[in-house]
């Protein structure tokens, strides 16, 4: 009984074990400090939903949601940037990039 020796761990369930902490880790920190703060590369674009408020702001004929609310567009190729829903479908700069958000007809935006 002098040289008996204890069942060690095996090389795989160390190598499981870190991955299994590594993955616990970047959960917390995502979950905590939000996933665009942790991982900003995950998301492309946004123009979908940016189009969709807008169409939405359009339709209900809120003036204030449609002519100043500041979206921020991420279209994944430009910088991102903010602007509202009017400025988004009169501006020339903008209708070049083929974002899809069609002028509202039903919605009068004052001339600052």
């Amino acid at each position: 009984m002098i040289n008996k020796k204890g069942q060690g761990l095996s090389t795989s369930t160390i190598v499981l074990i870190i991955l299994a902490v590594a993955v616990l880790v970047i959960l917390i920190l995502g979950f905590s400090i939000g996933w665009s703060k942790f991982l900003p590369f995950l998301q492309s674009n946004n123009v979908d939903t940016i189009k969709n408020a807008c169409g939405v702001a359009c339709s209900t004929g809120s003036v204030y949601d449609f002519c100043t609310v500041q979206r921020e567009v991420n279209d994944g190729t430009n910088d991102k940037f903010k602007d509202s829903c009017y400025n988004l479908t009169t501006k020339v700069e903008y209708a070049s990039r083929g974002y899809g958000i069609e002028t509202c007809t039903t919605v009068n935006c004052p001339v600052a």
